[in-house]
């Protein structure tokens, strides 16, 4: 089943489920965070309590897509207690652009090390905790973009481009466990040019926006994924290639990479959302692509239902913003 939100018309929300291709607005559900914070509450399955409530109107989700009433399949009342994190060289493959980036002089670069790590202790066989790989944030409920919404560069970025993930989507039940709804696309926009300066402005070139959506599959991720990403610019397409993703792909399993997530506390805050990115292997950076504003980044995989796509806007062709200033108290 695949589940997403939308923005009515009279400026409300809607939840919508589908199987197949009928969509249906989904009886009586005000949000999906609410559907799933009572089934974190009652032990419910998410299916169960949607079937429970049953469904209205059909709908059609590409002409509400098309509108701009597509909504990210899960949000929080309130944006700050949503969190948008990810991690990187996941996926086999992932290391050539990264060590690409990052080369140095000895044998093996910090990249190339961490991928190795991974590759060799990402899946333990025991079921205990592997090695921890590389994780990032990116920000709160801020900094989320609804499906066909804009990706805005700062002007202080060097460069804004894609990455084609899948997302884990995460709410935290009453007592602190963490409830996983499924999974969903997500573009984990970032400044590669500036990573590629150091290493260590890693953090500040994932300080961007992301796009996650526009359908959340309910489940468990597929153990082979593979979509296709692009991106369009004047009704041409100057950049599409495959991506891979799910276990069979990666050198981490998910449940390695939710363990060293929310090993920490505060990520286990009763009532909070989280929206994780496991890391790609396929970047346009890497293959020589510029970006320029007006691009339109489209990630698709059959599995997931409708594409995700987002325009390109701003970025270091816009004027520069000016200098932050803090004024004392």
């Amino acid at each position: 089943m695949l589940l997403s939100q939308i923005r009515t018309a009279q400026g409300g929300l809607a939840v919508v489920a589908r199987e197949g291709t009928e969509a249906y607005e989904v009886r009586g559900a005000s949000s999906v965070y609410d559907l799933a914070m009572h089934c974190a509450t009652t032990g419910e399955r998410l299916v169960d309590r949607i079937a429970a409530l049953g469904l209205d109107a059909a709908v059609d989700l590409e002409k509400l897509y098309a509108e701009g009433r597509m909504l990210p399949p899960l949000t929080h009342p309130d944006p700050a207690h949503l969190h948008l994190t990810g991690t990187g060289l996941t996926h086999l493959g992932s290391a050539s652009a990264r060590n690409a980036m990052h080369a140095k002089s000895e044998d093996e670069s910090d990249s190339m090390k961490m991928f190795r790590l991974g590759v060799e202790g990402g899946k333990p066989a025991n079921g205990g905790a592997g090695v921890q790989p590389e994780w990032f944030y990116k920000g709160t409920g801020a900094a989320l973009v609804a499906p066909g919404g804009p990706l805005v560069s700062p002007g202080f970025a060097e460069d804004g481009s894609e990455e084609p993930e899948i997302a884990g989507l995460y709410v935290i039940g009453p007592d602190g466990t963490p409830f996983r709804l499924g999974f969903a696309l997500a573009n984990e926009f970032s400044d590669h040019v500036m990573e590629k300066q150091n290493y260590l402005y890693l953090a500040h070139s994932k300080l961007r926006p992301a796009s996650v959506g526009p359908e959340l599959l309910i489940g468990e991720l597929p153990e082979h994924v593979e979509g296709t990403s692009r991106i369009l610019r004047d009704g041409g397409t100057v950049f599409e290639k495959p991506f891979l993703s799910g276990e069979a792909n990666m050198s981490h399993s998910i449940a390695n990479l939710e363990h060293h997530h929310f090993k920490y506390e505060i990520f286990r805050q009763p009532g909070d959302v989280h929206l994780h990115m496991f890391g790609t292997a396929t970047l346009s950076f890497a293959e020589g692509i510029e970006t320029r504003p007006g691009d339109m980044f489209e990630i698709v995989a059959p599995q997931f239902g409708l594409p995700l796509r987002n325009t390109l806007t701003g970025g270091p062709e816009t004027r520069p913003e000016p200098r932050t200033t803090v004024r004392a108290l």
